[in-house]
């Protein structure tokens, strides 16, 4: 079911974290917040989407913590990009989903160490909130893009409503895959055959006999 809201704001850029291949036909896009109990199901159910669509479709992840009803969703977001920082971007994300109810600091310092960080640089980065700017530029963006809840999901760009379940997502993306389809299938324009083509004609002069 499509959204009401406007569709992405931002395209998909390399400060993005993907998951799938760079190539594929369909792109999801999520705004979540780590606390989100909806965003939690969500992410479960997005498991089975992506190895449904294995190889077609790539799935991004963008922060919109609600920091007026979650406390720890802005840190949360901050550890997943200071995470990021050392290639484990992904590993933090599904570690935090998976523990919604234990995000304050001491248990994401320990979800650090079980990722095997560099808890020194980890550390400092989180003291320092070196990544807060660009969580707050998708919170921006986010906004900019009319996500009022969480999760916000986006295929190919055009909002999709999870009113009535992660079915919306499912379907949203098989209907995109299917237009890409027939975009790939649909025959372009064929150049006249030679029996279609006009012909050139000449006439033939011959030069008067002299008298």
């Amino acid at each position: 079911m499509r959204d009401m809201g406007l569709d992405l704001i931002e395209a998909v850029n390399a400060t993005d974290h993907v998951l799938g291949p760079e190539q594929a036909e369909v792109t999801i896009v999520e705004y979540g917040d780590f606390e989100c109990r909806h965003c939690g199901r969500a992410a479960a159910n997005l498991t089975l989407v992506l190895e449904r669509f294995a190889e077609r479709v790539r799935f991004v992840f963008r922060h919109s913590p609600r920091e007026d009803a979650h406390p720890h969703a802005l840190l949360a977001a901050e550890a997943a990009e200071c995470a990021a920082s050392q290639g484990k971007f992904w590993a933090m994300h599904d570690l935090m989903f998976a523990n919604q109810r234990n995000l304050a600091l001491p248990d994401l310092m320990r979800y650090g160490q079980q990722l095997d960080l560099d808890m020194t640089l980890y550390t400092q980065e989180m003291a320092d909130h070196v990544y807060l700017q660009r969580v707050r530029e998708h919170i921006d963006k986010a906004r900019a893009s009319s996500v009022r809840r969480t999760p916000a999901f986006f295929v190919d760009g055009v909002p999709v409503s999870l009113s009535f379940g992660t079915q919306a997502l499912l379907d949203a993306t098989e209907a995109a895959l299917h237009r890409h389809s027939l975009d790939v299938n649909r025959p372009g324009p064929t150049a006249p055959s030679s029996t279609d083509r006009p012909t050139a004609t000449s006439t033939r002069f011959t030069r008067p006999r002299p008298r």
